[in-house]
């Protein structure tokens, strides 16, 4: 006899929902229905297909037909009416029905696993304990969503079995079970957690990240930018020399993007101040030096390099470095200044006296003085055994 079920579930789709942006797809040429007739009292495997790279969520639909019995309607068709999986379990799905419209009267106990070794070892015994769904008491029909999130079914690999145990202990009972998965769109090109964590933990060991104080922002976008571009597979595909351009390629734009060389160059100049206070110029033009070639240098890098140039009696370079600077900020007084000292100490008192001239009255800074900031530097250059016959004479324009 024949059973018609009136008992549905309606879920009411929202309009935000309708224009959500979707994270992924109900993968229906990947989903599975298969039908089989299980024996009185008998227990049946079922091997769901392997679930798509980036599943997360699994929706399956049990229905125990009777003889002749037809489904009223496919799981993918009622799924295409979900925009995503959480609209199964908050309602907001459109008058959908998941539990089947017509059941027979033959009931079966079914449990779901993970591995193969426990799902065969339930069909010779029954035994239930390593399954990581249960459903102990006989049902008609079911229906039932499983995710990573909340079940361990999803969790160990891409492989599921159904077992089912029939209830009836005279007639076969013909079974209708139907699966469709939910990717992620993002998980679907293999970049599990743990792969992307390895790229990552990957980006922290190259020489430019180890040199940043924090490099975790920095390496984060080099990892979303092969992510973008790659496949997990395509990239452990590429040779050793391919990987580490793509690396080198992605961390130049990231490390303007993220602003992780402002970050950089800050770190440097208190670097570089540090090693100047302590007399170890050599190594503060280094690190100011980084600072140039990275692009992204300020007039006051331009100066403060100079500056080093000059004290370390290195007149040519310091007048080349401080000519550049000069182009960023003609009205900066700072780079103005170590230019007079450059061509001064480069024998070109004449190009030194016209500056002088033109600055003499003004300030450097807000509270010091062209004169006063003049001074000081002489007497720096004459404390590191920097002599010149015209620091009198410019003297004597400042007065």
């Amino acid at each position: 006899m024949l059973k018609i079920i009136s008992s549905f579930i309606f879920f009411f789709i929202t309009i935000p929902m309708l224009f959500a942006q979707k994270e992924g797809y109900w993968d229906k040429e990947r989903s599975t229905t298969k039908e089989v007739v299980v024996s009185a009292r008998d227990r049946i495997l079922i091997k769901i297909d392997d679930l798509p790279t980036g599943t997360t969520e699994v929706i399956y639909r049990i229905t125990l037909l009777d003889k002749n019995q037809q489904m009223a309607n496919s799981l993918v068709s009622v799924l295409k009416a979900i925009p995503d999986p959480t609209g199964i379990s908050q309602g907001s799905a459109g008058a959908v029905f998941l539990v089947s419209k017509i059941s027979g009267d033959d009931k079966c106990k079914y449990a779901i696993f993970s591995k193969d070794d426990a799902a065969n070892n339930y069909v010779t015994t029954g035994n239930t304990e390593e399954a990581c769904f249960i459903q102990d008491e006989p049902v008609s029909k079911d229906a039932k969503r499983l995710s990573m999130d909340k079940s361990t079914c999803l969790k160990s690999n891409n492989l599921l079995w159904f077992g089912f145990e029939s209830k009836n202990w005279i007639m076969n009972q013909k079974i209708v079970l139907e699966v469709v998965p939910w990717v992620d769109y993002k998980l679907s090109r293999g970049w599990t957690k743990e792969n992307r964590k390895a790229i990552i933990d990957q980006c922290k060991t190259s020489n430019l990240a180890q040199k940043m104080t924090n490099s975790g922002d920095f390496c984060v976008c080099v990892s979303d930018k092969i992510q973008s571009k790659y496949s997990f597979k395509e990239f452990q595909k590429l040779l050793i020399e391919e990987r580490n351009k793509a690396f080198k390629d992605f961390g130049t734009i990231c490390f303007n993007e993220t602003g992780a060389s402002d970050a950089f160059n800050s770190d440097l100049r208190t670097q570089a101040a540090v090693l100047a206070k302590k007399g170890s110029y050599g190594a503060a033009i280094a690190k100011m030096n980084t600072i140039i070639n990275n692009g992204k240098a300020k007039v006051t890098d331009y100066n403060t390099l100079g500056y080093y140039y000059l004290i370390t009696k290195q007149y040519s370079k310091a007048l080349k470095i401080l000519q550049e600077g000069e182009k960023l900020d003609t009205t900066e007084l700072l780079i103005q200044l170590n230019l007079a000292h450059a061509y001064l100490l480069n024998g070109n008192y004449k190009s030194a006296k016209a500056i002088h001239k033109t600055y003499s009255n003004q300030n450097v800074t807000d509270s010091l003085s062209w004169t006063q900031k003049t001074k000081l530097d002489f007497d720096a250059f004459q404390k590191v055994g920097i002599q010149d016959e015209n620091f009198n004479a410019v003297l004597k324009i400042l007065e």
